[in-house]
């Protein structure tokens, strides 16, 4: 299973970290989107986890996901690092066997894990997120996809929140950016975040509306999860660019996953059966949906934009956009 280019690396890490030169297992992990090679492995009848990164752009750059992950392990976020090699673009760190994470409890730890994250010393600034996001959307806009009719409303609404959302980098945190079910395992006691590829410095919103997507479900549990975040009650300012991030994450995820599936010349239905957000998600929490199937992206693309249409009509959204732009002029 290991590449023949990376046996002689591995087994220097297995050296190095454990003073063996072989190990005993290996299994295969495919889960989650990652082009990187990773393999649970035991030595010394103990389980590992083996990473080696295949990909050469810079946003597998092993400096900067070994750095912002070795700053999550340090911390007490990420599982415990036993080897890293930036140069050969390996890693091994400790295995966590995997519980299901009941939602609630999700709701209660996950902020606190995330205000820890974020008070970390700046990761790197790899990516203006917002621009990334008003790119996937003006690539949308111009590729014509989808009919006027299907997104006339969404690219007008989205223009009048991106129009307020702050952009200054200045209170921007250091953010893990991908905090999809599979990068937190639940050890049947407590999170730990994994996978750390797209970590760099962003919008603290924009880790908290990631989550959000999975253990929140109505607005008291907003009000009890942004609590957990902030430490007491959140402001108007704070639940207005919570609210707003959230429209734009369901913007670019619907924007991102539609480019992926036109570029593989999938078919599209705007008009497809498909499922509610509620139940997408919980779906994906539970690990029951494969996006690296373009059936699953398509339908994830469509959930997002029927969420998104849900959101942008109802009163909260005025609230908050006078809230932000309140804000500016003060």
């Amino acid at each position: 299973m290991i590449p023949e280019a990376k046996r002689n690396v591995v087994k220097q890490a297995l050296e190095e970290a454990f003073g063996v030169s072989e190990f005993e297992d290996i299994r295969m992990i495919t889960v989650g989107l990652s082009s990187a090679l990773i393999f649970r492995i035991v030595v010394k009848g103990k389980p590992y986890l083996l990473r080696i990164i295949t990909r050469t752009d810079d946003v597998s750059d092993p400096i900067h996901y070994f750095g912002s992950m070795k700053m999550g392990a340090d911390a007490g976020l990420a599982p415990r690092i036993w080897y890293l090699n930036n140069e050969e673009r390996i890693s091994i760190t400790h295995f966590i066997e995997p519980h299901q994470f009941p939602i609630d409890v999700a709701r209660a730890q996950l902020p606190v894990a995330l205000k820890q994250l974020h008070a970390l010393p700046p990761f790197p600034e790899r990516v203006h997120w917002l621009d990334f996001a008003d790119n996937c959307v003006k690539k949308l806009k111009d590729g014509q996809i989808l009919p006027n009719k299907f997104t006339a409303e969404l690219f007008e609404r989205y223009a009048e929140v991106t129009n307020v959302y702050p952009r200054d980098i200045a209170d921007w945190v250091a953010c893990h950016n991908d905090l999809k079910p599979e990068n937190i395992i639940y050890d049947g006691d407590r999170p730990w975040l994994v996978d750390w590829e797209a970590a760099f410095l962003n919008d603290r919103y924009l880790d908290l509306a990631v989550v959000a997507n999975f253990v929140v479900r109505n607005d008291e549990e907003e009000a009890a999860y942004l609590y957990s975040y902030f430490g007491t009650t959140a402001c108007e300012y704070q639940r207005a660019r919570f609210f707003l991030m959230q429209q734009i994450l369901h913007m670019s995820y619907f924007s991102f996953f539609l480019l992926i599936v036109s570029r593989a010349n999938h078919p599209i239905d705007p008009e497809m059966p498909r499922r509610g957000f509620r139940e997408y998600h919980d779906r994906m929490w539970a690990g029951e949906i494969d996006l690296a199937k373009n059936e699953a992206r398509l339908e994830y693309a469509l959930v997002h934009m029927d969420q998104l249409l849900q959101n942008l009509r109802p009163k909260r959204l005025k609230e908050s956009l006078w809230v932000l732009r309140s804000s500016r002029k003060a």
